[in-house]
């Protein structure tokens, strides 16, 4: 069955109070910072969740059979999610988003 998941709001306070904290998010471990730091800020525990499912798929990507693919695809990811969190949107990352939203924190 597939879903047609509708963007989360954006609360513009919290996007802007909190979207330098939210791009540590996808800078690898990192993402530590946000979800422990910013429990109250939805905008950054969505971004923190995210992130925290690439971390896991990073660490995947050191297997060398098909790791640097994945690493790649890990990159360019992070990079689209930094670029979402400086413009304060939500991004739900295909699959991705599924993972993360089975995080309770």
């Amino acid at each position: 069955m597939n879903e047609t998941k509708k963007p989360l709001s954006v609360d513009e306070k919290d996007a802007t109070n909190n979207k330098y904290t939210a791009v540590l998010s996808y800078i690898w471990i990192l993402f530590l910072i946000p979800l422990i730091m910013k429990k109250d800020s939805k905008f950054c525990q969505f971004h923190a969740k995210q992130g925290l499912v690439l971390f896991i798929i990073s660490l995947i990507s050191w297997f060398p059979l098909f790791g640097w693919i994945i690493g790649i695809a890990v990159l360019v990811v992070s990079l689209i999610g930094v670029l979402k969190v400086l413009a304060g949107e939500y991004w739900n990352i295909p699959y991705i988003n599924d993972w993360a939203n089975k995080i309770k924190i």
